[in-house]
């Protein structure tokens, strides 16, 4: 990657040749067709798309989904919209709405238990929502009057891109600025036979009938919310793990929230990887696995398989070589500097594509929007991809942001950071007689001076909006005791995080015990 100082500096310098970007059409005079193209129909280049329409450019985006490999298709607006966070956040608030009515009994409710859960209502109502969305992308786009064309876009040279459509009919634009923003799509283990007979994130909310008793491989985020609203809505799931869950999250929240998981009534097969699936003469698949403690081989039949071992990259079709764009080998992304310019000057890479970026919705929209100020307007304001919160929606979410335990220590030294935390019963838990002991929070600061808070984690309900909260603060360079000086909201369970005193170098028992 190139140094910051350096790309900022080019980005100067280019901010000045264009003056304040307004007026008709780009510096190019006519010799390009469009002032930025936009490869990829997701939420980063469609919020860098309608940005950059507001400085009067023209703009076109070309997005094409290809079917997985299961035919799964869906329409504009990427993996968020169709295959991620808004059908995912649909269904696991449809498995609480379960959890919901169980509590309800103890509230005075006269239920008859157990209910039943209709999977085709569900997918139905969910599928109808996100091809709202489809639709309401293609509306804006055209009230921005941005150019939306579904074709394949491949770089014929530096300034050309081939449009192919699904007919076959192939159409050349030209553009002075092209952003790449193809995102990435689930993997496929490539060594273990019979792995096509699974399904995906692709898949899964696409599907018009249950899925039945379930096996999903892996361990990442995806894995562990599928596994979730799916053991949620009353389906048999089973988890198979090969090392560690949620990889890159803090270790001590992360088996919180497995440890949650299994007591929700999923099976977690812990250190197996699979070796081969086969489809049985009943329609079942037959998976076998080996369990890596033991070196013996497992197999159990289930009616569906679902890979979430991880996401790779769309490039490999694009041909970035024709625009002198390079990737990391080992990770097909594409390099980016601190302004998200690929090796070719007026080429950009934004969300899941770009080496080293985080892999989320809300990033990839903020850093297109600023790639599109900087471009056509007079802002020179680079994305600041530190200390952005983000949530896991598993049946108990987890909420987090800054840095885990495990990086404040090795940046810091152990001696050099102070970590306050507690378990804390949420009141809702009590009437409804949950088990409330994977609800906890932690909040690692610097252990010097005021104790900057470096990281904030939370597992329990709504983790998502309570970390939200908090996440400005800690942008802001919040204290532990500017925190522990706020007085908290009662009775929530956002308030225990700002009645943390106990550290963990103390050693005794943080379970809060009064309200």
């Amino acid at each position: 990657l190139r140094p910051g100082k350096m790309a900022a500096l080019r980005l100067w310098s280019r901010f000045r040749r264009k003056g304040d970007g307004r007026g008709a059409r780009g510096l190019a005079g006519g010799k390009y067709e469009y002032d930025l193209l936009v490869i990829g129909g997701g939420s980063g280049g469609l919020a860098c798309s309608k940005e950059a329409a507001l400085y009067d450019r023209q703009v076109a985006v070309l997005d094409y989904v290809e079917p997985s490999p299961k035919g799964t298709r869906w329409g504009l607006g990427g993996t968020c919209v169709n295959v991620g966070c808004i059908p995912k956040k649909l269904m696991h608030h449809a498995a609480l709405l379960g959890g919901a009515i169980k509590d309800a009994k103890n509230y005075g409710w006269d239920l008859s238990l157990p209910v039943h859960h209709d999977w085709g209502t569900m997918a139905n109502a969910v599928q109808s929502h996100v091809k709202s969305l489809n639709w309401g992308h293609r509306v804006q786009l055209q009230d921005r009057k941005v150019k939306y064309m579904n074709l394949k876009g491949v770089f014929l040279d530096k300034h050309t891109v081939q449009g192919e459509s699904k007919q076959g009919e192939k159409t050349i634009l030209t553009a002075e600025n092209i952003v790449i923003a193809t995102g990435g799509r689930p993997r496929y283990p490539a060594d273990v036979p019979g792995a096509e007979l699974g399904i995906s994130s692709d898949d899964i909310f696409w599907l018009k009938d249950s899925p039945g008793k379930t096996l999903i491989i892996g361990a990442s985020y995806v894995a562990l919310e599928c596994a979730g609203f799916l053991t949620g809505v009353g389906l048999d799931i089973s988890l198979l793990v090969r090392s560690i869950p949620l990889r890159g999250f803090d270790q001590q929240m992360a088996h919180l929230v497995t440890d949650h998981l299994t007591s929700y009534g999923t099976r977690v097969f812990w250190k197996c990887i699979p070796i081969k699936i086969e489809k049985l003469d009943s329609g079942k698949l037959q998976v076998i696995w080996k369990n890596l403690e033991s070196d013996v081989e497992e197999r159990e039949s289930f009616d569906t398989v679902m890979w979430a071992i991880g996401r790779a990259p769309e490039t490999g079709g694009l041909r970035l070589d024709k625009a002198g764009v390079q990737i990391n080998p080992e990770t097909g992304k594409v390099i980016v500097g601190d302004n998200e310019e690929t090796s070719t000057s007026h080429i950009y890479a934004i969300g899941d594509i770009a080496e080293g970026r985080p892999e989320l919705t809300p990033t990839a929209i903020k850093a297109g929007k600023l790639l599109a100020h900087r471009l056509f307007g007079k802002s020179t304001e680079l994305m600041d991809y530190d200390n952005v919160a983000t949530a896991v929606f598993t049946p108990l979410e987890y909420g987090c942001v800054g840095l885990s335990e495990q990086e404040a220590v090795q940046r810091h030294g152990e001696d050099n950071i102070e970590v306050y935390h507690a378990y804390y019963k949420p009141l809702e838990f009590a009437v409804a007689e949950r088990d409330a002991s994977q609800c906890y929070v932690k909040l690692v600061c610097l252990r010097e001076g005021d104790q900057r808070i470096l990281g904030l984690h939370f597992t329990g309900p709504n983790a998502g909006e309570v970390i939200q909260g908090f996440a400005l603060g800690i942008k802001c360079n919040a204290t532990y005791s500017q925190l522990a000086s706020t007085v908290g909201i009662h009775p929530t369970c956002a308030e225990d995080v700002n009645k943390l005193k106990i550290t963990k170098r103390l050693g005794v028992d943080p379970t809060v015990t009064a309200c």
